[in-house]
Parts: C-alpha cells; structure tokens; sequence
C-alpha cells in the first residue's frame, strides 16, 4: 500500500519550520517504498527550498532518513546537529515567508482546481500551500476510491 502524504506544508515541528515535517514523511515513505506515485522523496519545490535555507545536504538527509528511519523529533534533533546548519529566527522567518508566499503559475493552478471540481474565479486562495493541500486531498480521495 502507497501513502500521499497528509502532512501539509504549512505545518511546522517544534524548531518551526514550515515544511520540514512533510519532507520527513516523504522521505521516510520513500524509504519504505510506500509513497504514492506521482510524489518525489525530495523535490526540486519545497524540498529544496527547506534544505537549502537550513544549509542542509540532500545527501545526508536522505542518508540519515534512509539508515535511522527517525520519529519527526529524533528527525529535528539530528538536524539541530548537522555542521553548518541556520536555525536562527531571522533564517526561519523568511524560509515560512517563502514558503507561504509561494504561489504557483496559472496552468498549475486551473489543474489542481479543475481537479476538485472548484471553479478558478479568484475565489480560492492562490498560495501555493492551500492549493497542494486541496491537490493531496484530491490524490488521497482518488486512492481510497480504487
């Protein structure tokens, strides 16, 4: 069984880092081979954008995810560890700033709003974060029905 993964990027663990609890779960599905097709480990998006503002190595992410299978906290504490790492306020204020603000183009967004049905009026919010929850919840509908 494959999972899409429900963890929004809007969400932050306890260092408050936007996004960085949806890349763990990505990456650990990965790893156990149960992430949903159509989803990558760590993208070139919201995954790149979150491990390069915290100065973090893809590589080693993936290595620890992949060798440690951690819980999100042992995640957040391996990370606190990592050489060279930013997780000052004023890294992790414009990391949410640019996460939240991210809005995607207009084909992206009339897919993921055609998909759920929505019409693109200007009605819905256009973040980028809202329109992949709506996108994932739509993937996760679309699993259950099979």
């Amino acid at each position: 069984m494959s999972y899409v993964p429900l963890i929004s990027s809007g969400t932050a663990g306890p260092l408050g880092v936007l996004h960085l609890p949806r890349l763990w779960l990505k990456v650990s599905l990965e790893y156990a081979g149960k992430l949903a097709s159509g989803y990558p480990g760590i993208g070139k998006g919201y995954d790149a954008m979150t491990i390069g503002a915290l100065g973090l190595s893809e590589h080693a992410v993936r290595d620890f995810i992949k060798g440690h299978k951690p819980t999100y906290p042992q995640f957040e504490a391996w990370v606190k560890k990592q050489p060279g790492v930013k997780l000052d306020k004023a890294t992790i204020y414009k990391h949410n700033a640019a996460i939240l603000g991210y809005i995607h183009d207009d084909e992206t967004r009339k897919g993921i709003l055609s998909a759920s049905g929505i019409p693109d009026d200007g009605s819905v919010n256009p973040g980028a974060v809202d329109l992949n929850n709506l996108d994932d919840w739509y993937e996760f509908h679309q699993a259950l029905s099979k």
